[in-house]
């Protein structure tokens, strides 16, 4: 819902944003509990993918893109139901897991023949899924010179240079995945937010309307959780120049 009019939110053509939330129940969330601690989490991702990976955060994944001239963004449309069962037990059987394995992976982990979303398995499932196709765009960016990072259904691509003759390529090397780019949510400027992150020459920031309820808080007594102000020194701490 919209905060500020208590009215479904909206794309600019009027079409209502959907997504539906599908938490698994205690006894299949203690065993999802336990393949993501004792399976997934150890399958290796490059230091580029930032969402549900251990110290690392949207904050992480705006990091690298400061100071860079050029930016794209674009975002994966329906991430989560788009990734089919068949293509997570092909995936597994790719990564050398035997057959038995592979199913009980996916039987446990998808719903409806599909990834759900709000599971403890579901990001790093995709994660595992996407892992051949960031492989393709590391290495078409490393050709390009282009910082390239991703926060679980959102891609960012930056650079010094104008990379504007190179975009068809990424944008074809995500296609061929078999999952949709949002083209609503996908710009190609120099001033842009990456993941809740204002991006700057010399820094990163959070957003004014993150900034405005941080100075909100700076009436709250000491003592008091003030979210707004410690999500806003996370970002900032970033900008200290190390020893």
């Amino acid at each position: 819902m919209n905060k500020k009019t208590n009215q479904p939110k909206t794309y600019k053509d009027g079409t209502i944003k959907r997504r539906a939330i599908r938490p698994s129940k205690t006894p299949l969330k203690i065993i999802q509990k336990q393949i993501k601690d004792r399976i997934l989490s150890l399958i290796e991702l490059p230091e580029n993918v930032h969402g549900g990976v251990k110290k690392r955060s949207n904050i992480t994944n705006a990091k690298p893109h400061q100071g860079k001239k050029y930016k794209l963004t674009t975002d994966l449309q329906d991430f989560y139901p788009s990734i089919k069962a068949k293509r997570i037990y092909d995936t597994f059987i790719e990564l050398g897991f035997n057959a038995q394995c592979a199913f009980y992976i996916t039987r446990l982990t998808t719903w409806k023949g599909e990834l759900p979303q709000g599971t403890p398995t579901s990001t790093h499932i995709s994660n595992i899924v996407f892992l051949k196709t960031d492989y393709q765009l590391i290495e078409l960016c490393k050709t390009h010179n282009i910082t390239y990072t991703r926060y679980i259904d959102d891609l960012t691509f930056s650079s010094q240079s104008d990379f504007q003759n190179v975009i068809g390529e990424i944008l074809d090397i995500v296609l061929q995945s078999g999952l949709k780019i949002s083209r609503r949510k996908t710009f190609y400027n120099g001033s842009q937010t990456v993941t809740g992150i204002k991006i700057y020459l010399h820094k990163i920031d959070a957003p004014e309307k993150i900034i405005t309820k941080a100075k909100e808080e700076e009436a709250l007594p000491d003592g008091m959780v003030k979210p707004y102000t410690n999500y806003r020194n996370n970002i900032l701490k970033t900008n200290k120049r190390k020893k």
